[in-house]
């Protein structure tokens, strides 16, 4: 343990202690560090090179304290800008009684604030934990009980939704949250503050060594706890730096965050830090769609942007259309998030004058691109492979056996940007990595002999909608408290614009009520569901088929479905 001391907002004359984890050893309390033999071969091999993102940021301050960082609709700051609005924030975070090692929820849009209030707190060592726009009280609540949540930054109204409201239903579950800070609320919640309150005159802060937890992230999906992925700056800004090197940023790079930049897609690969680390500037948007995105482009002059793939659709169908902006500075537009089907990645680079780019990553650390100069059949055809030389892959059967070369199976890695633990829960450990360290993706793929990855497909059972990882069986937990259904089973169907689409199977408890799509929607909505993990269909049975060992097979379900199976 280690004592800060902080002043008491509620009385500025007082000095408070408080005791909270030492962040040097171990880095934060469940968090799972690299070995010590792996940790050295990485700074031998300037992989981790004792940088932090407060540094960085500083660091493109004074070299270019001028230059444009970040944009949205209403602002437009300099790096000396965001450098000193940063620290200001960082500063009147002390203030308020954050310290290192504390955990803050940031759910903000796509909007600049996000950014300095990221920096900010990177700045101060305290963790963000980034939650989706999406994310409601069903996801919010627990995942601020795991991280033991002490504040939540979020805003007031944004697209109608209002997450002033939301935050202080999550407050008034969560022991840990004490303070809430809102961007643009005009009514604020009791007991909550605006976040300008807390823009301070910079001071001198001791901030994080670069070993420290950087922030919490979200793995793909969760059930029960859960799964916080903890990153450390020196693992994170590897992650960030190879990032921006292959996408080949620099500082005339102009970023388009159209995807939550939650994710750690737009975050990082390159995403709005990878700009940064180039001295590039990063334009924010909530509305990814091309009537939106478009003007921007032509406005701000972008240069590289990230969709899933149902956006690239349709911002490729807008083009072929004949849409009149100009988006001639769009020089590489990346896919990832799911697999891009082979027509339409031929389709993008005509319609829209850039190069593909495909990405294939994880939350947890692998990532993979195509390369600039890749031949069109390896970008249309593959997702990429490795960003670094350090990292290790391998493709193994379901008892861990690699599997021949060129053969389909289980990926498994590991490397100086992949995780070797998630924070504080040793049963998704216990399913996620090998004895050795080696974080098991849970995705199928095969390895070309040129190093190129050919993603089949997922092991678990999951359903990947447009880019968003539903976990069945959390969403069928949800179903099983439905007073109409005795029984419920989770599965993907095939979705030419989604690439997959959500299908319940559902048992009822009298078969002349049966529960309809519309019943099942709307009871997962009052539940606070993410809308994203709302089912596309409903299919009502009368039993479930069974594999030879009594559990239900979703292999015939899913059959059931290619052979007719209609719901509604």
């Amino acid at each position: 343990m280690v004592t800060f001391a902080y002043i008491d907002r509620r009385d500025c004359s007082k000095i408070r202690w408080k005791e909270v984890l030492d962040l040097t050893d171990p880095v934060l309390a469940g968090f799972t560090p690299w070995p010590a033999d792996l940790a050295q071969r990485y700074r031998d091999q300037n992989c981790w090179t004792s940088e932090t993102f407060g540094d960085v940021l500083t660091a493109r301050a004074a070299a270019a304290p001028d230059r444009i960082a970040v944009l949205d609709d209403a602002n437009s700051w300099t790096y000396a800008e965001l450098d000193h609005r940063s620290s200001s924030l960082a500063t009147g975070f002390a203030r308020l009684g954050i310290v290192p090692g504390d955990r803050v929820l940031v759910q903000l849009p796509n909007r600049a604030e996000f950014v300095e209030v990221i920096f900010a707190l990177f700045k101060l060592g305290a963790l963000p934990v980034f939650c989706l726009p999406a994310h409601r009280k069903a996801e919010l609540v627990p995942i601020a009980g795991a991280a033991a949540a002490e504040a939540m930054i979020t805003c007031g109204t944004h697209q109608r939704f209002d997450y002033a409201a939301l935050a202080a239903q999550v407050r008034d579950e969560v022991e840990s949250l004490r303070h809430l800070l809102l961007v643009d609320c005009e009514s604020l919640p009791q007991g909550a503050r605006h976040l300008d309150e807390y823009r301070d005159t910079p001071a001198e802060l001791a901030g994080p060594s670069a070993g420290d937890v950087a922030f919490l992230q979200l793995s793909g999906g969760s059930t029960g706890i859960p799964k916080l992925i903890a990153r450390t700056h020196d693992d994170y800004l590897y992650s960030v730096r190879r990032s921006a090197e292959v996408c080949e940023l620099d500082q005339d790079t102009v970023y388009l965050a159209t995807l939550p930049v939650a994710h750690n897609f737009p975050m990082s690969s390159p995403g709005i830090l990878g700009a940064i680390w180039a001295g590039g500037a990063v334009a924010m948007t909530p509305d990814p769609t091309p009537a939106t995105a478009f003007p921007l482009i032509e406005w701000f002059g972008v240069t590289i942007t990230g969709l899933v793939p149902p956006l690239a659709r349709l911002w490729t169908e807008r083009a072929e259309a004949g849409d009149t902006a100009d988006l001639s500075s769009l020089r590489v537009l990346q896919v990832g998030g799911a697999r891009c089907q082979d027509e339409l990645a031929r389709r993008i680079g005509p319609a829209l004058g850039v190069t593909l780019q495909q990405v294939f990553g994880m939350a947890e650390g692998l990532v993979c691109y195509t390369r600039l100069d890749d031949p069109i059949d390896v970008v249309v055809s593959t997702q990429g492979r490795p960003m670094s030389e350090h990292d290790q892959l391998a493709v193994v059967d379901d008892n861990g056996v690699e599997v021949a070369p060129g053969g389909t199976g289980n990926l498994i890695t590991q490397g100086p940007y992949t995780i070797r633990g998630y924070y504080n829960n040793p049963d998704a450990d216990a399913r996620s990595f090998t004895a050795q360290g080696w974080y098991r993706t849970g995705d199928i793929v095969s390895v070309r002999p040129d190093g190129n990855l050919v993603v089949a497909g997922r092991a678990g059972d999951w359903v990947n909608r447009g880019g968003e990882k539903v976990s069945a069986e959390e969403l069928e937990a949800h179903l099983l408290e439905h007073p109409a259904v005795r029984d419920a089973v989770i599965v993907g169907t095939p979705d030419p614009v989604l690439g997959q689409r959500i299908c319940a199977f559902v048992q009822p408890v009298d078969p002349a009520q049966r529960p309809t799509l519309i019943s099942v929607r709307s009871f997962v909505r009052s539940r606070g569901v993410a809308a994203w993990k709302m089912p596309d269909t409903v299919v009502v049975v009368d039993e479930f088929p069974e594999t030879g060992v009594g559990k239900t097979s979703r292999k015939d379900l899913r059959q059931a479905l290619a052979d007719g199976a209609h719901g509604k």
